[in-house]
């Protein structure tokens, strides 16, 4: 047992000495965000440029990044490819993050990998995402992957995973978020993540509804010498329905695909893996169809993804997801509106950086609300957040953490009700949390 302290300890202050190197954005919003490559081509010079032992497909985008980054990979180690995946942020564990063929990175690595780091004489202090991101290249390397699918983790042109030379390059679609950091308008935004686009190296936008946007793609790309595709412009999906829980794709070069990812979003998130893959294809990489159709059907199971659309119950039927921008909340408000209930119970909560004058609009009036609020300093309280919803028309009570919120809309429901839980990344991993907990505790 005392062994076991012992380790507990040592686990715990190896995370707070990553968080603590700068203030992280995920904890600190705009104080912790550190533009520029400086740090991150420096600390990958101290370890040799590990990022150069494998093959990289490198993803921004607004929404949906994770998602194909998730896909992706699955795709990719039922090809036989072994594959790393370095995703943010994570929602129970640091060692989400960083992942090789599913299986999440050892704490002893990342102990030992801190430990060694902090003998090191390294001059500069670098933020929480640089020393977790090089720290991913680093075990990718040391674990010999053939693959690794690198997900930004805020913008593209300077974020720290931008120092790589991808095999494919895929900016997912554009939204307004991160304005502060990022531009205020939709081509500001697009140059940003247009960074990822390399000399000579394809690649892939997903989907783009405005012209100017796609001009910036297409300038960069010509300017890179880059051969540019829009999965938009040739659908591999060309329908979908649910079987079973399932969401299952009709599509072009692949036969029905059975997703296990569900909700209406996810649709063009496939098509726009399936047209990587056939980059891919292109560009080397052995894929076969059989590994198309398996990596879709258990990329939850095969990749350890969670939050997109999902069932957490099912009397009353109980769906949480990741959704936190116009975009994303978008498309979370219109599966709401048709998924049969009776009455809707929304549990939501958001951080204080938001544009709630955009958001909450966005939301149905004739839902019964909870509002609550994540345990970080960036949340804004349930109280602020209840008295900005009623000024939209959105009434309902405030609660201290997500469970007492949920607790509540449980206890308010009816057989027939459909509740949610969203609005921020924190909560849901608050959320997802003490679900866990309570299983273990069982």
């Amino acid at each position: 047992m005392a062994r076991k302290d012992e380790i507990k300890r040592k686990w715990e202050r190896t995370i707070e000495f990553l968080y603590a190197q700068r203030p992280a954005f995920e904890r600190q919003g705009m104080d912790g965000y550190k533009p520029g490559l400086d740090m991150s081509l420096a600390l990958d010079r101290m370890y040799l440029r590990p990022h150069k032992n494998y093959r990289i497909i490198h993803i921004a985008g607004t929404n949906g990044k994770g998602s194909v980054a998730h896909l992706l990979a699955s795709v990719l180690q039922y090809a036989g490819y072994k594959t790393g995946l370095f995703t943010s942020p994570h929602l129970v564990d640091f060692r989400e993050r960083i992942r090789v063929n599913g299986r999440k990175i050892s704490r002893n690595f990342v102990m030992d990998w801190v430990s060694d780091f902090k003998q090191r004489d390294f001059k500069g202090l670098p933020s929480f995402f640089e020393l977790t991101s090089t720290m991913a290249f680093d075990f990718f390397s040391w674990r010999s992957v053939n693959v690794a699918v690198i997900e930004t983790g805020l913008g593209g042109r300077l974020d720290s995973t931008n120092i790589i030379t991808p095999d494919l390059s895929i900016i997912t679609n554009i939204g307004l978020e991160h304005t502060q950091f990022l531009g205020d308008t939709l081509p500001q935004i697009a140059s940003e993540k247009a960074g990822i686009i390399k000399r000579n190296r394809p690649v892939l936008i997903g989907e783009v509804d405005n012209d100017d946007v796609r001009a910036v793609f297409v300038n960069k790309a010509q300017q890179e010498h880059a051969s540019i595709a829009f999965a938009q412009d040739e659908m591999e999906v060309t329908g979908s329905q649910y079987v079973d829980g399932m969401l299952q794709l009709q599509t072009v070069h692949y036969g029905p695909l059975m997703c296990e990812l569900t909700g209406d979003y996810q649709v063009q998130n496939a098509n726009t893996v399936l047209s990587a893959i056939n980059i891919m294809r292109h560009e080397g990489f052995r894929i076969k169809d059989i590994a198309v159709q398996k990596g879709f059907a258990t990329v939850c199971e095969t990749t350890g993804l969670m939050g997109r659309w999902m069932k957490i119950a099912d009397d009353p039927l109980t769906i949480c997801d990741s959704g936190h921008n116009v975009p994303g909340l978008t498309r979370v408000v219109e599966q709401l509106r048709h998924t049969p209930h009776d009455h809707l119970h929304m549990v939501m909560g958001f951080m204080a950086d938001k544009d709630l004058n955009h958001i909450l609009p966005l939301l149905p009036t004739d839902a019964t609300y909870y509002f609550t609020q994540a345990q970080t300093s960036r949340s804004l309280s349930a109280a602020d957040l209840r008295k900005m919803a009623s000024a939209h028309g959105l009434q309902g009570g405030a609660y201290d953490n997500v469970m007492q919120a949920l607790d509540a809309a449980r206890a308010a429901s009816s057989q027939g009700d459909l509740i949610f839980i969203g609005g921020s990344m924190y909560v849901l991993a608050e959320l997802l949390t003490a679900l866990q907990t309570d299983t273990n505790d069982d």
